[in-house]
């Protein structure tokens, strides 16, 4: 009888054993898993910073180059006025007597495919 109650007292024993390591176990898994997920966000957080990184230098690269494109074309804008203005004051007389001359030279005809009524 005795036997039999040490291989009981071993066989239980045995079973403490067994639950105490797969508890063990189970939060070595559980310190590993949060672990892994906090290296896991270092890693996107610093794969993020280094993408925002690049974008800015991008951006301001796309961007100075926009800036100098912009006072391009607000320098050719206002050659494009001067040239305008310029040209209109030179021309304004002539186009002025030109147009009078049109309007007041009026010479009546009747139009060619006038019937008169019967």
């Amino acid at each position: 009888m005795t036997s039999q109650s040490q291989g009981i007292q071993q066989l239980l024993q045995a079973e403490k054993r067994a639950k105490d390591k797969l508890e063990e176990a189970k939060k070595r898994k559980g310190k590993r898993l949060k672990q892994a997920k906090e290296e896991a966000t270092a890693e996107i957080d610093h794969y993020r910073l280094q993408r925002e990184k690049e974008f800015r230098n991008k951006e301001t690269t796309v961007m100075g180059s926009q800036g100098n494109l912009s006072a391009k074309i607000e320098e050719q804008t206002t050659e494009a006025i001067r040239n305008l203005t310029s040209s209109y004051h030179r021309n304004m007389e002539s186009m002025m007597k030109k147009l009078l001359s049109t309007i007041y030279d009026i010479s009546p005809e009747i139009h060619p495919n006038f019937r008169p009524a019967v």
